[in-house]
């Protein structure tokens, strides 16, 4: 059976070390998708941003920074209260997103009982995923033909 563990919270998007705003958010697990994790939030623009990343990634960055490059999540502490800091790096550019620590924490639980460490491959149907990928799709015919004359033929050689 395949699950959705969501959870709706407000994150502050940092604009500057004084400054931040509060963004509507929405974590999602989807048990299908058993090793990711995915993050949807708004900031004003027409469309929402979604972030897909490692669960485990963002299980440890709870505890201890993780991960490098595009995705980086740590634990801290701001005004008394404990957060998770997520900084996010794209083409289009980045954000550094602070979230309740105890909210993420309590999050996380759900998507770990639903989908424990280590049974993740058990979600997967490689096989099925394999035929999927491997199948021919309609426009496949037209690669699977020989469009152009080989190099031995006579159009080939002094054609049009």
């Amino acid at each position: 059976m395949n699950a959705v563990v969501e959870r709706e919270l407000e994150m502050n998007l940092v604009l500057s070390p004084e400054r931040s705003i509060p963004v509507p958010a929405r974590l999602a697990y989807l048990t299908h998708d058993p090793y990711a994790v995915h993050i949807t939030f708004h900031i004003g623009s027409d469309a929402p941003v979604h972030w897909t990343f490692a669960r485990e990634l963002l299980v440890e960055g709870v505890f201890r920074p993780a991960g490098d490059g595009d995705v980086r999540v740590w634990p801290t502490r701001l005004c008394g209260r404990s957060i998770v800091v997520m900084a996010l790096s794209s083409p289009d550019g980045d954000a550094l997103l602070e979230a309740s620590a105890s909210a993420v924490s309590a999050w996380l639980e759900r998507t770990l009982r639903a989908v424990p460490p280590g049974s993740e491959g058990d979600r997967l149907d490689v096989d099925e995923a394999l035929t999927a990928l491997l199948s021919p799709t309609p426009g496949d015919d037209v690669w699977l033909r020989r469009p152009w004359p080989s190099d031995g033929s006579p159009s080939a050689e002094g054609g049009a």
